[in-house]
């Protein structure tokens, strides 16, 4: 030992220059409105909205369902429905090789998860979307999804409520994709005709087949704060009609004005908010919120 490091202090003897600290990754999010740089799990006990500036992250299916369905008593609907590749399609990859990688990024079997449950006390069922599953794509799975929650819905008569956070249909179940806009307005029919509310929340992102096809057809229409909701994109419509389009054009607060959707609600009051809607529609209490 030299007498430099006799003269330096015990801890800074034993620290080797080339090892440095690593930061777990994941731990961190930044904000893409504020830029502040959040702690993950905080966020995530804000329901991914920032505590900042309110900006509202995506979040997946079951963590939406976990924070908007009471606790106790949920089931879930149609998970033993599974996608299949009817049509053999290829793109650049195959169409299975598309689904098992997206099976392993989320964890679920296709884009759409549907419980049963209840919210402060009303009973419903409630559908929401897995952006994160080839960009929430609707497929055949989907809509069957879609239409088992409607039947036991009408089976329990109770409401039904769906999140929607989508880029339309699935190209790689082609024409079979597309008939899922018939099947889930059939369903919704049925449902309408038994006088069963249907309460539609529109998420960031809401495009393409689902928004033409039953994002709209809510008895109330709700969004999430500056939620992206259209069919084509901006850039697709404006080399069409050939026309500049307004700024933000295609966000929540733009469709409240033009009476697209009938409010905008913060998601960290969208329980209390949907409780005192179905309460209303129903002429019944929702415990704790009325």
């Amino acid at each position: 030992m030299s007498w430099l490091e006799k003269l330096l202090p015990p801890k800074i003897q034993q620290t080797d220059p080339t090892e440095r600290r690593s930061v777990p990754e994941g731990l961190w999010v930044k904000c893409p409105s504020c830029e502040t740089v959040l702690y993950k799990t905080d966020l995530e006990h804000n329901q991914n909205v920032c505590p900042s500036c309110s900006h509202h992250h995506r979040i997946g299916a079951r963590a939406r369902l976990n924070g908007f369905l009471d606790p106790e008593g949920r089931w879930e609907i149609g998970q033993e429905v599974l996608p299949v590749d009817a049509l053999k399609f290829k793109d650049s990859r195959r169409y299975p090789e598309r689904l098992k990688e997206a099976l392993e990024n989320t964890g679920e079997t296709d884009a759409l998860v549907v419980m049963g449950g209840a919210v402060h006390g009303i009973s419903l069922v409630a559908a929401a979307f897995e952006f994160d599953f080839m960009g929430g794509s609707m497929g055949s799975v989907v809509g069957e999804r879609f239409a088992r929650g409607v039947e036991s819905a009408l089976e329990q008569k109770v409401p039904f409520v769906c999140f929607t956070a989508t880029g339309g249909a699935r190209m790689q179940e082609g024409l079979l994709s597309l008939m899922q806009m018939a099947k889930t307005n059939a369903a919704l029919t049925r449902l309408a005709k038994k006088g069963l509310p249907y309460i539609s929340v529109l998420t960031d992102p809401t495009m393409g087949g689902v928004s033409a096809g039953f994002a709209f057809m809510g008895d109330v229409v709700i969004a999430e704060p500056k939620a992206l909701i259209g069919f084509a994109g901006p850039r697709v419509i404006e080399s069409t009609v050939r026309v500049t389009l307004p700024e933000g054009f295609q966000r929540a607060e733009f469709l409240q004005q033009k009476g697209g959707v009938d409010f905008i609600c913060d998601r960290r009051e969208l329980r209390m908010k949907v409780a005192h809607v179905l309460a209303m529609l129903q002429r019944q209490p929702a415990d704790a919120v009325i």
